[in-house]
C-alpha cells in the first residue's frame, strides 16, 4: 500500500475529525448564539470551515503584505 502524505490526503479532500479541549462552555456558547445560529443555520461544521478558511486567507494576505514591504524597502 502506498504511503499518503498530509498534502495529497488534503488535497483530495479526506475529512479530518476535530476535538477541542479546554475550551470554556461560555465561549462556545456565545459563539453559537452570536454567529452559527444567524449566519449558518445552527450549523456548527459549516461556522468552523469557514473560521478556518476566513483565518488561512486573512494569513495569506498578511503575509504577501509582509513580503511586498520587504522587497520594497530592499529595493
Amino acid at each position: 500500500m502506498k504511503k499518503r502524505t498530509a498534502n495529497s490526503i488534503m488535497e483530495n479532500g479526506f475529512l479530518v475529525d476535530l476535538t477541542f479541549h479546554n475550551v470554556p462552555a461560555s465561549l462556545f456558547n456565545e459563539f453559537t448564539e452570536k454567529i452559527v445560529k444567524p449566519y449558518f443555520k445552527g450549523n456548527v461544521n459549516s461556522a468552523i470551515q469557514d473560521l478556518i478558511q476566513k483565518a488561512l486567507a486573512e494569513q495569506e494576505f498578511v503575509h504577501s503584505r509582509i513580503t511586498h514591504l520587504r522587497n520594497c524597502v530592499d529595493i
